[in-house]
């Protein structure tokens, strides 16, 4: 079972902070190697700068790597869907299909409810329609005409794009029956929310159920956001990840029981500089992956091996896990 890891960065500026991790371009571009070299396969771009500034730094970002995958983070409803299917497959081409599209409902609030549709239904049926066109967009050979109930689009076509931008990946997450729905129909990708093993468990099967629907089950692959925590800082509550604290060799055991369940790439937030994402690598990374290629050596039927190394997993560790 392959297991990725991803970079999502955090606020690390020494004197500030609030201040994101891509602030100083030049000290971004050493990590971003770091990152590469270290065991890391793609990096997550969400600047709350918003969509149009995520766009230049993933530019960036890929003009400054070779084979790291920009994650970048999107949403509807702040550039038309031709505009964005123009400037994504213009940053695909650049980048030699390094590039994946994170879409996240719309932040909605009361200054602009009169622009914006209001509702959770209504913002997930606003993404659907949006992920469709884009699909189109990039798929379509000749202009073509769309009346929605959100777009409306007169000969729309992208020139000049890529022959990877229509297999761009899409991820998305969600927990609702509605959000499940479109992700059933669009994503690649699937970002799990924080839970027991049980609950995520759970998730995974409400996914696949939704897939199933459009025939996409067994395009999914699911990934988990997990904070690395220092052994002091452990006791802090959790926020939008599974929290693990611990020292790396007791951090890679505790993720066993998830890679188990069938999740192939871990969200790693919470190491930013430089030396943690040093240790992260050497340590944590390949001792996870060590340990499942052995794990799967050693049991090579695949329906005991994942209750093999949860009840080992709960059995030997020490690390501090927050799973809520």
């Amino acid at each position: 079972m392959p297991i990725e890891f991803t970079h999502v960065p955090g606020k690390t500026h020494p004197a500030d902070s609030t201040v994101p991790f891509f602030y100083d371009f030049a000290e971004t571009a050493t990590k971003l190697s770091l990152i590469e070299n270290i065991g890391f396969q793609k990096i997550v771009v969400d600047d709350p700068a918003g969509l149009l500034t995520n766009m230049d730094i993933a530019a960036r970002a890929l003009d400054r790597t070779s084979s790291l995958e920009v994650v970048l983070t999107h949403w509807t409803g702040v550039i038309e869907p031709t505009v964005a299917a123009r400037q994504l497959a213009a940053l695909d081409a650049k980048s030699g299909a390094r590039l994946s599209l994170r879409m996240l409902s719309e932040p909605l609030n009361d200054d602009d409810a009169e622009t914006r549709p209001v509702g959770h239904t209504v913002v997930w049926q606003r993404i659907d329609e949006y992920l469709a066109l884009l699909k189109r967009l990039w798929s379509n050979d000749r202009p073509f005409d769309h009346e929605g109930a959100f777009y409306s689009v007169k000969g729309g076509y992208v020139p000049r794009k890529g022959p990877t931008v229509a297999d761009v990946t899409l991820r998305m997450g969600g927990q609702s029956g509605t959000a499940l729905k479109v992700a059933g129909r669009h994503a690649d990708v699937f970002e799990l929310a924080p839970g027991s093993l049980n609950e995520i468990r759970q998730l995974m099967e409400r996914v696949r159920s939704a897939a199933a629907e459009h025939g996409r089950a067994h395009k999914l692959r699911f990934a988990l956001p997990v904070r690395i925590r220092s052994e002091d800082n452990a006791a802090v509550s959790c926020q939008k990840a599974v929290e693990i604290a611990g020292p790396p060799a007791q951090i890679a055991l505790s993720l066993l029981p998830y890679a188990a369940l069938g999740i192939e790439e871990f969200m790693i937030v919470g190491i930013d500089r430089p030396r943690e994402i040093a240790m992260a690598g050497r340590e944590t990374i390949a001792l996870l992956r060590n340990t499942l290629a052995r794990r799967e050596a050693d049991v090579p039927q695949p329906e005991a091996f994942a209750p093999r190394v949860i009840r080992e997993a709960r059995a030997g560790g020490t690390a501090a896990t927050c799973l809520r």
